[in-house]
């Protein structure tokens, strides 16, 4: 397999549950997964990472997946509606840091971190992160400790504020408590 193929991601869609139904591939972002099928209840990643949104755009709850199966993915992940949209993540090969800070607009405490996190609270007695600036890598932020509820994936760059921006629409006030890096050797 050629270098460039390994670094593009795969994923397959399908209308029903267990792999059955239409199905539409994708190896890029999808804004609008309704204009190829009527719905999407499960899917297998066959290379790369993606996040999954269940409203169009990346709007709305997103989930990460990864190389794997997934017959159905709504019991799996507890979406309330199908697959809409989807955003390949890109691999990254290299360093990954990010400035964590504990208010928004890059207020109050700030910590450069260079690794996962399972707990701020932990780690460095902050009460939960509202802000970052991510400067190498890919991550994703977890709205409570151990890496468990809510996630947002975070690629290079500012974010002054959680509730705005990024789809994620109805997730006002949103802190993060835990933040993993996404490595190579999950694609």
């Amino acid at each position: 397999m050629s270098n460039t193929r390994m670094n593009m991601g795969k994923i397959v869609f399908y209308e029903d549950k267990n792999f059955q139904g239409r199905s539409y591939e994708c190896s890029s972002d999808c804004t609008d997964m309704t204009s190829y099928l009527s719905r999407c209840q499960s899917c297998r990643v066959e290379n790369g990472c993606f996040m999954v949104y269940d409203r169009n755009n990346y709007m709305g709850n997103q989930y990460f997946i990864r190389r794997g199966d997934y017959p159905d993915y709504m019991r799996n992940f507890g979406m309330s509606d199908c697959i809409k949209s989807c955003h390949m993540i890109p691999m990254h090969r290299g360093n990954y840091r990010m400035r964590i800070y504990e208010r928004e607009n890059f207020g109050g405490q700030m910590h450069e971190m260079m690794d996962d996190c399972d707990s701020i609270m932990d780690r460095y007695r902050m009460s939960d992160c509202q802000s970052c600036n991510v400067m190498e890598g890919h991550w994703l932020m977890y709205e409570q400790n151990h890496f468990r509820g809510r996630m947002r994936y975070m690629r290079p760059g500012e974010c002054k504020n959680f509730s705005s921006g990024m789809g994620m629409g109805g997730m006002r006030g949103m802190r993060f408590m835990s933040m993993r890096r996404i490595m190579d050797s999950w694609y």
